[in-house]
């Protein structure tokens, strides 16, 4: 068994599908398939159940799953120690985010790392392409990301630990000759017969919107989903609805009003999780320290 088979059968577990494992790994479909085909005759046992459809794990994969990662985390700790021997680090790190992150200046911390450790490759992952805060859980849960920027309130895996970062204020904006255009704040109560830009299931500032309708016994329309802040006044602009965008982010322009909410908790939480059960390697442990100290200055 080496580590090149190891690496091979985590990425298709994690991936689901050899194809977009074989295009992590930047190798041929044929390659991996021989590599995870080679693993199985020495182990002597299936690990990978393959259907037309998906990849999932026999119960000897299940088994091997969290001792392969662990052996490729020690390689990776190995190689960190030793690039810090001689001074700088080195790898891949891996950040999921979400579309938009408020008042966090994503480009200018990634801009930053890369300047201070130009040998590390990044590799940066939207909600988008995972589901939301909750995929972008999941995915750092299981390895696929080192650290994502995530929204969620309550609960989460014991898997993850979550460092609370910013939150932001959600302000209702609407076109300049809506009805209550002219106010400068307004109850959530005034709200249910109002049809709503929101962001699908799963994203953190829906949650946050939708919690607070919830809690106010309130039913509310969605009529129209967005993964794109910045659309959202698009939207409101041609007469499709009203938004609650994150204060810091709207701009609102001669068209259209922001307006705060009152009797409702609206703030938006932003959060960085990492892994409580794996090890941080150098690289992800750098970028943490990197985030902690900018939003703390």
């Amino acid at each position: 068994m080496d580590l090149r088979q190891l690496e091979c059968f985590v990425a298709v577990a994690e991936e689901s599908s050899f194809t977009r494992a074989a295009s992590r790994l930047h190798i041929v479909q044929s390659t991996m398939s021989a590599t995870i085909a080679s693993l199985e005759r020495e182990l002597d046992t299936i690990l990978l159940l393959r259907t037309t459809r998906r990849v999932g794990l026999t119960d000897a994969g299940l088994v091997l799953l969290p001792k392969a990662r662990a052996a490729l985390d020690a390689v990776r700790d190995a190689r960190d120690a030793v690039h810090a021997v001689k001074g700088g680090l080195r790898g891949t790190l891996r950040i999921g985010t979400m579309s938009s992150l408020g008042l966090i200046d994503l480009p200018a911390l990634l801009g930053q790392f890369h300047r201070e450790h130009p040998a590390v490759t990044l590799h940066l992952e939207t909600a988008a392409s995972t589901g939301g805060s909750p995929g972008l859980i999941t995915a750092v849960a299981e390895g696929r990301l080192d650290l994502a920027f995530v929204s969620l309130s309550g609960r989460t895996s014991v898997a993850v630990h979550l460092c609370d970062l910013v939150s932001t204020p959600l302000d209702l904006v609407v076109l300049r000759d809506h009805r209550l255009a002219d106010r400068t704040e307004v109850s959530i109560s005034e709200l249910a017969d109002e049809s709503f830009i929101d962001f699908p299931l799963g994203y953190g500032n829906r949650a946050v919107t939708d919690r607070a309708f919830a809690a106010e016994g309130i039913q509310r329309r969605v009529t129209i989903e967005i993964t794109d802040i910045a659309a959202g006044t698009d939207f409101i602009r041609h007469r499709l609805g009203v938004a609650l965008l994150p204060r810091p982010i709207v701009s609102t322009g001669d068209d259209l009003v922001a307006l705060r909410i009152t009797g409702a908790d609206l703030d938006w939480p932003i959060s960085l999780a990492k892994s409580a059960e794996r090890t941080s390697g150098a690289a992800a442990t750098a970028f943490a320290h990197l985030v902690e100290k900018r939003l703390g200055s």
